[in-house]
């Protein structure tokens, strides 16, 4: 299986999800603006988007996907299947207690998340109905993650990697219809919201099955593999999910600013996401249950060649698309976003945010690329004390400097966060002996840099030769010249290799032999 080939089968899907986002989050800034009912919807959608990022994606996914994958490869079909039905029973009874719950202690939650919404205005008041309408989401969301993690793990990873289409589909549907819904144009987001949690989780199941991976309900029992699942997934809540912990860290702290920070900080980071989405997940995601299985079947000399390569995409990928998020952060967020509720001061507010949060951009690609060598270990726990040093540190770098910086320091403090966990899982893969830098990418990465370094230049001069232009001519003129020099450039100084990724993108590519 070549990872490139993969992992560009759920890049290009989730590229696709990323540019209906975009499209939706146009319509939210047009309806909506950065207003109290905006900062009320992002609350509560983050709500259970965090959750489900830590639990469903996160935590779940490092601990099911290795151990299907291992029972898979070592056990068949069959063994497989009953450890995803058990799986299943369990997570169904337990989500459905918490979402009971969370139904009841829902002006608690909103309070920790936004202790800045005062108790008597419009927006928590809003962020607590609001919350109450979307955080269903979280149960259909997380069990169509087992299923994801199932398809994933035998190699389907395209219908899973579509499910997020659908929510996007779903929700540009809600804008569309949102003035016939009698109460506000938020309620119909939440319940677009909701309505997508459903059909996401149907498509992956009927994905699933006829994949020859049909899963029924089991009356829910504890083995001892669920046991070891539950272990594995206390400590990979945080030790996957510290970036989503640091944006609620983020949101905690921005609701104690003017109104319009939590909104800033949203924009920003959507747009932070369609390389973080594109790249580092669609990698995390294939890497993962390669690298298990490689582990599994003892290939250890693959699973370090497999490590090394999608260090090198990643970087290929992402140091090019930082540069341009920082070079054009304002022209940016003035073509997609300024229009309607959404004026030049947004712009100039959200473009400072953007600029800070894509200087982590490598950092996070990197973190979604190393973390998973410790899942397919078994080992969710050295995640989770990294993800707690840096926790504290995003705090004291937000105390640092959101004096000087307001909601632009909340950024750049969640940036350096993740520099500094990148570094010490770096460190520690390689004292290991489980990350070891091999000759093609110690001659690759440094040519990377050179061409990222001539991208950003021309992004720069480009965009001042083109100013008398439109703004959207003169944005779409400048990345095209950007992408096309950048191209050129990484063939150019062996970067890239267009015969090599010609081989890997070929049906029957298999990986090259690891060098030296």
């Amino acid at each position: 299986m070549s990872i490139v080939k993969s992992a560009l089968t759920v890049g290009g899907l989730t590229g696709i999800s990323r540019i209906l986002g975009f499209i939706r989050d146009l319509m939210i800034a047009a309806i909506l603006g950065a207003g109290a009912a905006a900062d009320a919807f992002f609350v509560s959608f983050k709500l259970a988007n965090l959750l489900r990022r830590l639990f469903a994606e996160g935590a779940f996914n490092a601990a099911f996907v290795p151990l299907f994958a291992r029972t898979h490869e070592g056990e068949g079909d069959e063994a497989a299947r009953r450890f995803a039905e058990e799986a299943l029973a369990v997570m169904t009874t337990v989500l459905l207690v918490v979402v009971l719950l969370a139904q009841l202690a829902m002006p608690w939650l909103v309070r920790a998340l936004a202790p800045g919404f005062e108790a008597d205005g419009d927006r928590y008041g809003l962020a607590v109905e609001l919350s109450r309408i979307t955080f269903p989401y979280l149960m259909f969301i997380s069990l169509a993650a087992l299923f994801s993690g199932v398809l994933n793990s035998i190699g389907r990873f395209a219908a899973a990697a579509f499910a997020p289409i659908i929510l996007n589909l779903v929700l540009i549907t809600a804008l569309l219809l949102a003035s016939l819904h009698p109460a506000t144009p938020a309620h119909a987001l939440a319940w677009g919201v909701f309505a997508a949690g459903i059909l996401q989780l149907g498509w992956v199941a009927v994905a699933a099955k006829r994949n020859g991976m049909g899963l029924r309900l089991r009356w829910p029992r504890v083995t001892p593999r669920l046991k070891r699942l539950f272990k594995l997934m206390v400590p990979g809540a945080i030790g996957s999910g510290v970036y989503q912990i640091n944006l609620v860290i983020d949101t905690l702290f921005a609701s104690m600013l003017p109104v319009g920070a939590v909104s800033y900080l949203f924009y920003a980071d959507r747009l932070n996401q369609l390389p973080l989405g594109i790249i580092g997940i669609a990698i995390g995601t294939v890497i993962l249950p390669m690298l298990a299985r490689q582990l599994r079947a003892g290939q250890d000399g693959a699973a370090s060649h497999t490590q090394n390569r999608a260090i090198e995409m990643g970087l290929l990928l992402t140091l090019p698309a930082a540069a341009a998020l920082v070079v054009l952060a304002e022209p940016i967020i003035r073509v997609l976003f300024e229009r309607g509720a959404f004026g030049p001061e947004d712009t100039a507010a959200t473009a400072a945010a953007l600029m800070a949060f894509s200087l982590g951009l490598p950092a996070y690609v990197l973190i979604k690329v190393l973390v998973p060598a410790f899942f397919a270990r078994e080992d969710t726990a050295t995640p989770v004390k990294v993800a707690a040093v840096c926790l504290l540190a995003n705090v004291g770098l937000i105390l640092l400097l959101i004096g000087p910086l307001a909601h632009v320091g909340i950024a750049l403090a969640t940036a350096l966060a993740n520099a500094l966990n990148v570094t010490f899982l770096a460190l520690i893969l390689h004292r290991r002996g489980f990350l070891r830098m091999d000759t093609k990418l110690r001659r690759t990465l440094p040519r990377i840099v050179l061409a990222t370094v001539v991208m950003a230049i021309t992004l720069f001069v480009a965009d001042r030769l083109l100013a008398d232009l439109p703004p959207a001519i003169n944005l779409g003129l400048t990345i095209g010249l950007g992408g096309f020099v950048y191209a050129v450039s990484a063939l150019l100084t062996g970067a890239a290799d267009a015969a090599d990724l010609k081989r890997q993108l070929s049906r029957r590519s298999r990986p090259a032999e690891p060098s030296a």
